[in-house]
């Protein structure tokens, strides 16, 4: 048993038999540490400081820009402006933080396709 595995544990025992509410508190660990493991981060292209937009094309404003060597979560992809970079050609953009998007064609992420859910 690892020792993350040990915590939720005890956390989950000081919680119950708290004036009924074992179910609903349990459920919310269980749901709350589901949502965070589904999330993965991916690398940028080695040597690329990217541009982050507010929206899935070059047109939309520029948020910031991420450091060399920077790890990106993907949230949601949408499609967008097609766009070209190291890892090939692609319309789909990647949701890295709320209002926050950058074009997969410059994160590693093993596929052509989407590796996340779509945004909505």
């Amino acid at each position: 048993m690892s020792v993350d595995r040990v915590q939720g544990t005890e956390h989950r025992e000081g919680i119950r038999g708290i004036g009924g509410t074992e179910g609903k508190e349990d459920s919310e660990a269980v749901t709350t540490a589901s949502v965070t493991a589904a999330v993965r981060y991916y690398s940028v292209a080695p040597g690329v400081r990217l541009n982050v937009r507010s929206g899935p094309g070059t047109n939309y404003s520029l948020v910031r820009v991420l450091p060399e060597g920077a790890r990106v979560p993907i949230y949601c992809q949408r499609p967008g402006e097609t766009i070209s970079g190291p890892y090939g050609t692609t319309n789909l953009w990647d949701n890295i933080a709320d209002g926050d998007y950058v074009s997969d064609a410059y994160v590693y992420t093993g596929s052509d396709g989407y590796v996340a859910p779509r945004c909505s």
